[in-house]
C-alpha cells in the first residue's frame, strides 16, 4: 500500500496551494480520506477529510479556505487551499481509514511565508 502526497512548497501569505495523493495497493472507494498536518512542536491534527459517500469535514481554521474532494477513478484525495496564512505551515500528511485498516503516507511540505 501506498499513499503518495504531492504539491507542497513555499508559498506567499494569501496565496493557494493543491495537495494531492494518489493511492495505491487499496481498493481506494472503499476507504475514508483525510488530510492532516504536523508542525513543528505540535501535534498532528486533522484538517479535512471526506468519507466514501463525499461527505466532507473540516477543522474551524480552514473552513471557507480548503477544500477536499476525491477522484475514485483516479484514486486521488485533493486538497485546494486558498488564502493560505504562516500558521497553515505544516508538513501535511494523507489518510486512508476504514474500519479494519488505517494508511498514512510520508508527507508533504507546505510553508507559507508572511
Amino acid at each position: 500500500v501506498q499513499l503518495v502526497e504531492s504539491g507542497g512548497g513555499l508559498v506567499q501569505a494569501g496565496g493557494s496551494l493543491r495537495l494531492s495523493c494518489g493511492a495505491s495497493g487499496i481498493i481506494f472507494s472503499i476507504y475514508a480520506m483525510g488530510w492532516y498536518r504536523q508542525a513543528p512542536g505540535k501535534q498532528r491534527e486533522l484538517v479535512a477529510s471526506i468519507t466514501t459517500g463525499g461527505s466532507t469535514n473540516y477543522v474551524d481554521s480552514v473552513k471557507g479556505r480548503f477544500t477536499i474532494s476525491r477522484d475514485n477513478a483516479k484514486n486521488t484525495v485533493y486538497l485546494q487551499m486558498n488564502s493560505l496564512k504562516p500558521e497553515d505551515t505544516a508538513v501535511y500528511y494523507c489518510n486512508a481509514q476504514n474500519r479494519v485498516y488505517d494508511y498514512w503516507g510520508r508527507g508533504t511540505q507546505v510553508t507559507v511565508s508572511s
